[in-house]
């Protein structure tokens, strides 16, 4: 695409940024138009995040040169962007809830008056402005944990502009918000771009893109693959331009039998706190020996239908185990017993113990099976840990060892184990790749397919197209908390998929 560089505000010319085993960008270009709505979009692992830390100073790139308007900078750190005029609101939100939006806006920098500490009078005034630009009238005096997310991220963006902000980064800002709440942030995006702000913008929600972008670049396992301006193109041409055309493995044999129906799900809602429907009116099931994948992006659902089965979240709508109705008010505990294994996504906040050895860590969730009157059985809890880590392979001197001494793709092997060992009829995995090595991820897929094989339903979920399409039989896919595809594996393709995925907004 052709571009008048007097329309480049900031241009990253051919950044690579090596990783230990990785090169996450390689010789990347990118150009950031002024006044403009510059979408960039990729599959997980395209190098969209890194590219944009290294923008915003958050990381230095290994090779390259930036320019802003056509001169030579480098940052150290994200202060060093923001002297240049960039700011970024990152895709976990970072505020504090027990501090009032002004605190919160000028928390680090806070404003100072002769001999006072803070200058409460002119952060709240300040505050006020940043609040109305944003088309938001809320007392800045109020506590962060009273407002909604979508306010919450507008208040993010506050803080960003709180500076002299030229360019803004916005890391998948829509993924927690309403449709009105979107609305209100396209709003106000429009406003800046028209006060002459240059926006980055990161997200999956391709109708979305279509909706508020200017221009847009596709970047495909760390290199750059397409510039064009969003009014040349369509949906079908992005998702051609992510994807390319490499092979995508299969890890499921040819012949394959189910069972009866292990798990249903009838009508699943769920409302989260800034009362919209996470999960909106989901229906499915997972038959013995099935592996049924989900696929969706950043808030599609996905965890929130998985919170939801394992009795973390309070929903509307009927599951049955069996045959056997599951009440909405049955905990996790009994669950665990009914038959639901669950293998959460954040494997280091939520999935193991780290000071704890791998055998505490295997066997914590089913010490009731090992129970001999009012003691627990060591011979059978050592038999069990044993039999464990030799049918998973999961490579360890000793079972004494503490967990956090694994490589991610052993840790998420004794996570995986821990829920075997409580005997499931279905196996819940949450992203459970995620952050672990390519060849780990391929002994996680052959575990799951030999589950299977046992008579083991597996309801998996993942963002990653490849995975996806590598061990489903059969894929569901959510979009904004509606399900909007079930489809045998082998009669979709990639494209049907993406295209399935950014329904519903």
């Amino acid at each position: 695409m052709e571009s008048n560089t007097k329309d480049i505000i900031m241009r990253a010319e051919n950044i690579s940024m090596v990783f230990p085993g990785t090169k996450a960008l390689d010789n990347v270009s990118y150009n950031v138009y002024r006044g403009a709505v510059n979408v960039i979009i990729g599959e997980n692992g395209a190098g969209k995040s890194t590219l944009m830390k290294i923008l915003a100073g958050v990381q230095q790139q290994t090779e390259g040169q930036m320019y802003i308007e056509g001169k030579p900078v480098s940052f150290d750190s994200t202060r060093g962007a923001a002297e240049h005029g960039i700011g970024m609101v990152h895709q976990e939100l970072n505020l504090s809830d027990n501090l009032t939006i002004a605190e919160n806006i000028f928390l680090g920098r806070e404003k100072q008056k002769g001999i006072s500490p803070i200058d409460n009078a002119t952060q709240c005034k300040i505050a006020t402005e940043l609040m109305k630009r944003l088309k938001q009238d809320i007392n800045p005096n109020e506590l962060v944990s009273n407002l909604k997310v979508g306010q919450k991220q507008l208040v993010e963006i506050a803080k960003a502009l709180s500076g002299k902000v030229d360019i803004l980064i916005l890391d998948e800002p829509t993924s927690a918000l309403s449709k009105k709440e979107v609305d209100i942030l396209f709003d106000v995006i429009r406003d800046l771009t028209a006060q002459g702000v240059s926006i980055i913008y990161i997200s999956h929600r391709l109708e979305e893109l279509m909706e508020i972008g200017t221009y847009i670049t596709i970047l495909r396992d760390g290199k750059f693959q397409s510039e064009a301006a969003v009014k040349d193109i369509s949906v079908p041409w992005i998702v051609r331009q992510m994807l390319g055309s490499d092979p995508v493995a299969d890890f499921l044999p040819e012949s394959r039998e189910y069972g009866v129906k292990v798990l249903e799900a009838e009508g699943i809602t769920y409302v989260n706190e800034s009362e919209a429907s996470v999960v909106n009116d989901v229906s499915f099931y997972v038959r013995e020996g099935e592996i049924v994948g989900i696929y969706g992006l950043m808030g599609a659902g996905r965890t929130e239908l998985f919170e939801c089965l394992v009795g973390k979240a309070r929903y509307s709508g009927r599951f049955s185990l069996n045959g056997k109705i599951i009440g909405p008010k049955t905990t996790t505990p009994d669950r665990v017993k009914m038959g639901i294994g669950l293998v959460p996504e954040d494997r280091k906040q939520s999935g193991i113990f780290p000071v704890s050895s791998v055998a505490s860590n295997l066997t914590i969730s089913s010490l009731w099976k090992r129970l001999k009157g009012m003691a627990i059985s060591e011979q059978e809890e050592a038999k069990a840990v044993d039999e464990a880590i030799d049918s998973l392979s999961i490579k360890v001197s000793s079972p004494k060892v503490e967990i956090q001494a694994l490589s991610g793709g052993n840790q998420q092997k004794v996570v995986i184990g821990r829920s075997l060992l409580t005997e499931p009829k279905v196996l819940l995995l949450d992203e459970p790749t995620r952050g672990i090595d390519v060849g780990a991820k391929a002994d996680v897929f052959e575990m799951m397919v030999k589950l299977s094989q046992q008579g083991i339903g597996v309801l998996f979920s993942t963002s990653d197209l490849k995975e996806i399409m590598a061990v489903s039989d059969r894929i569901l896919v959510m979009s904004n908390g509606k399900l909007t595809a079930n489809v045998l594996r082998r009669e979709t393709t990639e494209e049907d998929l993406v295209l399935a995925s950014a329904q519903g907004f």
